[in-house]
This record gives structure tokens, C-alpha cells and sequence, in this order.
């Protein structure tokens, strides 16, 4: 029987001081916070996107930064045998659109709660307020922990400590620090599922307009990176929303000044079927204006932005729109470019990107390749994905290895 400190009670280190303990270790589990779960709390607008249901196959398609580290993990505790422990634990959870899973309560307290019950009930102890300090290593291997109130003997550390974002939640970088004293590299830390700051001022005139059910492509100069299908919406800064809380995490390490963003309002539409759409409504509104005759077509709070891009003046016939009009009309409709300044603050990204370089790490048990008995899970690590319930199952699935790892 091992002694196991697991420092950081979210989602990673719940998990893995449940398995390290139902595996026969004696687990105690440091949280500067006054309870656990604070993080969680706030995940999925505080509903909790548990997981995606998805193979770990297409799981993998969706994570950022080093997906084929993950590929153990994620086979060993897939998107279903998290649903399923959950369930067992007595989680009921639901099946929403975009495959994404909630809790039925739609409570993402209820999350932290049944990962609480599962520590409990294997005897994991909580040191709730407690902030560690320092590790403490003793030629290349584990020897305890450091806190604000003594000095801790552990054979083995768990350091599950999130990130630098939301840090009202803890995750003030705790977790990079113990692993720079041990001796690790950090990858360099960015914003990630983030908002976008937009160059320009055309998006005041639009806040608070959701689009769904668009298309938005993402171009490093003449390169298409990706395109992401869903929704999203204009802020007083510029856009956010789920399809471009990923972009952010695709281009964060970019150089933003490359970078363009390009919109299709309707992509089920081909060019030639949105031709054939305009010249229908034009015929129908040929004696009013364009502005009225694009309201069916386009949200109304938009039509002024993209007929100033066409070159149209709102108040134009339409009988009297040439056809070069209604083709750059087609044209913006299709392509609406929007130029990225910079990246929303740490404080209101959802994820960090970057962290502990995964090269040193054991991807099978998550253990430190440079300090026998300390180990890394969750959002310390260098590894990120989509939004989508996809960084909450990283964050388990590596609890999970570490804590499965330690039994002995």
C-alpha cells in the first residue's frame, strides 16, 4: 500500500484519488479551496458538459494539442465507461444535441457530489483549505508535500491543479510551478476556448446576435486550417460561442496577424441554390426596398453589415439591383470576413492550453519520466481539445490512468 497525495480536488484528481484508493492506497486529497469541484461548478454554464458521446477514435479527431499521447488513456477510459461510471454512481446523465452529455438534473454541482460519494467511499481523506507549497523530492523520487500548515511524507504525488483559467475557481498555476522544481519543461500557456477580439467596429452595431447553424472557416493566409459547423455570436468585444471558442483553441498559437476568419450565413445553400433563392425573393419584393426583402433570408440586426459590404445602400430597389450587386451580395452572404486582434483574457478562457510538456511524461500512467512517483492529470498537462464536453474527459481519463497506475 502506497501513501498517495493528490493535490487539486476537480474533475482529474477526483477521479484519480477514487481509483488509486479503490486500488488499496491510503489517499488524501489537498484542496486550497473550501470544497471541491469549484471549476465544475461553472463548466456548461453551470450544467456540466460531462463528456461527448463519440468513439475514441472520433474523440481524438478533436483534440488539439497531442492527441496521440492521449491514445491510451482515452481507449482505457473512453467517453462510454465515463458515462456508464457515472451511472453507477447514480448520475443519471442525457443525451443532448451535438452529442454532448449533461447531467438530467442539469446541475453541475451533482458531478462534483457523485465523484465526492466514489472518494468516500474507498476512504479518500480531504484536506479541504490547505494549499501546498512545494513538492518534496529526494534523489529523482517522491518523498511528500509541503503545505501552508506542515510537511507531509507521500510515496506518491498526483498533482491535478488545472490551469491559469477562471482563476476565481484556484487554478492560479499552481501545478507549473511544482513541475518547473521538479525539473520539468513547460510548454508556453495560451488562452484556449476563448472569445475572439475582432479588428474593426462593425460588430457594436450587431451585440447580442446569435447565429445558428452556420459555417465559420478558418484561414492561416491563403490556408484553410479548419471549418467548424454550429453556433455563435456577436459580443461588445467582437464574437464568441461555441464554434469559435474552438477556433480559439486552433489559433492561439498562430500568429494572429495571418489569420482570417470567414463566415457562411447559410451553408446549406450552395452559390448557385443561394443565386437561385435572391433572384426568387427578388421577384417576389421587386417594389420594395433590399433591406425588407432580405429579411427572410438573413437575421434582420445583419442585413445593414452585409449590404454595406456589397456596395448596396439599404434603401435600393429591388427592382433596380444589377446583376455584379446581387453577386457580391452572394458573395458576402457566403464569405463574411472578420479579421482577429487578439485573444479574450485567462480570466475568461475555458481552458489553458500549453503546460506540462508531455514528452516527459509516462502517457500509460501519467508518471513523471524525471521523478519516480509524481504524476500529472488534467489541464496541468499539454493537452486540449474542441469545446464540447471533450477537455472534462481528458481530465478523467488521465485521473483515471494515474490513479489505476498506483497499485502497489
Amino acid at each position: 500500500m502506497s501513501k498517495v497525495a493528490v493535490i487539486g480536488s476537480g474533475a482529474a484528481g477526483l477521479i484519480a484519488a477514487y481509483f488509486a484508493a479503490k486500488n488499496g492506497n491510503n489517499v488524501t486529497v489537498f484542496e486550497k479551496n473550501e470544497k471541491s469541484g469549484k471549476k465544475i461548478y461553472i463548466t456548461g454554464k453551470g450544467r456540466c458538459n460531462v463528456t461527448h458521446d463519440c468513439t475514441p477514435e472520433e474523440f481524438l479527431d478533436n483534440v488539439v494539442s497531442n492527441p496521440k499521447f492521449l491514445t491510451g488513456a482515452i481507449y482505457s477510459f473512453p467517453p462510454s465507461k465515463c458515462v456508464q461510471f457515472f451511472e453507477d454512481g447514480g448520475l443519471k446523465l442525457k443525451l443532448e444535441r451535438g452529442a454532448r452529455y449533461f447531467p438530467v438534473t442539469d446541475n453541475a454541482s451533482d458531478v462534483t457530489r457523485c465523484l465526492e460519494n466514489y472518494c468516500r467511499n474507498v476512504g479518500v481523506s480531504f484536506n479541504f483549505g490547505e494549499k501546498v507549497l512545494s513538492l518534496g523530492v529526494l534523489r529523482s523520487i517522491m518523498s511528500g508535500i509541503i503545505t501552508t500548515k506542515g510537511k507531509y511524507e507521500f510515496d506518491k504525488v498526483i498533482v491535478c491543479t488545472g490551469g491559469l483559467s477562471y482563476p476565481s475557481t484556484g487554478s492560479t498555476g499552481d501545478g507549473y510551478k511544482f513541475a518547473k522544481e521538479a525539473g520539468h519543461k513547460i510548454v508556453s500557456l495560451k488562452q484556449g476556448l476563448c472569445g475572439l477580439n475582432l479588428k474593426g467596429d462593425f460588430y457594436k452595431n450587431l451585440q447580442g446576435l446569435t447565429l445558428k447553424n452556420v459555417n465559420l472557416s478558418v484561414f492561416n493566409g491563403e490556408k484553410l486550417i479548419k471549418s467548424f459547423f454550429g453556433e455563435m455570436l456577436f459580443t461588445h468585444f467582437g464574437i464568441s460561442g461555441p464554434i469559435v471558442l474552438s477556433s480559439s483553441s486552433l489559433i492561439n498559437r498562430m500568429d494572429l496577424n495571418q489569420i482570417k476568419l470567414v463566415l457562411d450565413l447559410k451553408p446549406a445553400l450552395s452559390e448557385e441554390q443561394l443565386d437561385k433563392r435572391l433572384l426568387r425573393d427578388f421577384e417576389a419584393y421587386k417594389n420594395k426596398n433590399i433591406s425588407n426583402c432580405l429579411k427572410e433570408l438573413l437575421p434582420v440586426a445583419i442585413i445593414a453589415e452585409v449590404l454595406k459590404r456589397s456596395g448596396i445602400k439599404p434603401e435600393t430597389q429591388v427592382n433596380s439591383v444589377t446583376k455584379a450587386q446581387r453577386l457580391s451580395l452572394l458573395t458576402t452572404v457566403k464569405n463574411f470576413d472578420m479579421i482577429v486582434a487578439s485573444l479574450r483574457d485567462f480570466s475568461e478562457a475555458i481552458i489553458t492550453c500549453g503546460g506540462v510538456d508531455v514528452k516527459e511524461i509516462n502517457p500509460k500512467t501519467m508518471e513523471s519520466k524525471i521523478v519516480k512517483g509524481l504524476y500529472f492529470c488534467g489541464e496541468v498537462l499539454d493537452l486540449d481539445a474542441f469545446t464540447g464536453g471533450y477537455n472534462l474527459q481528458i481530465a478523467f481519463s488521465t485521473g483515471y490512468a494515474a490513479g489505476n497506475a498506483i497499485k502497489d
